[in-house]
């Protein structure tokens, strides 16, 4: 997201109009619903946290602890007793 000046982009009577509701704020404009992407589309990183939280559940199973993953993939306790709680519950369905 980047920030432009209004007077570069809008009509003046709209910056007017604008300005009747918040006078020099800011303002956030959110993409058209057609525009959107997923999170992770426009790069591999959807795929980069499947594949780690993958290994992370592998080696839960195989003894490692929450306490252990969360040194070494640097999240906290809590981040990776959700992900294993999801993992598990996808491989019972």
């Amino acid at each position: 997201m980047s920030y432009m000046k209004a007077a570069d982009v809008l009509p003046q009577e709209l910056i007017d109009k604008i300005q009747d509701y918040i006078d020099g704020g800011y303002i956030y404009v959110p993409r058209k619903d057609t525009n959107r992407r997923a999170w992770g589309e426009k790069t591999n990183r959807k795929h980069e946290t499947s594949a780690r939280n993958t290994e992370m559940y592998r080696k839960y199973q195989n003894g490692m602890t929450v306490a252990r993953l969360s040194e070494e993939y640097y999240l906290s306790p809590k981040s990776v007793q959700k992900i294993v709680a999801r993992l598990k519950t996808q491989n019972e369905n």
